[in-house]
């Protein structure tokens, strides 16, 4: 069984591909970047747009009836690995121990030429 979720508490897809997809036990979210949904904004800086990278992803969470508790892995992709300790302050103020698994990797650019992307895996 799988099912699409979708919300436009979180910036729709910008491709061919699911904002999230739930197969019963496991949700398997697509990277998030730091798009306002209700503005279309991106805000500056490394801080403010992991911040709203988060929040697009507890939005889907929310529309599949989880929370951040349920995530179990998250990937994080950085247009410059030097953002990484900022980008970890704004992530640990969302995450609680136990904290997720977690990946963390530079890439050489992203979607709207963005500074962060997150992913995340959640069980139900």
């Amino acid at each position: 069984m799988k099912t699409v979720i979708s919300t436009t508490s979180a910036p729709g897809a910008i491709g061919p591909y699911s904002q999230a997809i739930d197969t019963g036990s496991m949700l398997y979210a697509s990277g998030q970047i730091p798009i306002n949904p209700a503005t279309g904004e991106i805000p500056e800086g490394i801080k403010a747009q992991t911040a709203q990278s988060l929040e697009n992803v507890k939005a889907i969470l929310a529309a599949a009836g989880l929370t951040t508790a349920n995530v179990v892995k998250t990937t994080v992709f950085l247009a410059d690995m030097n953002d990484f300790a900022a980008m970890n302050e704004v992530y640990a103020s969302v995450f609680e121990a136990p904290y997720p698994a977690r990946s963390a990797v530079a890439v050489r650019t992203l979607p709207k030429n963005v500074l962060v992307e997150i992913e995340v895996i959640a069980l139900h």
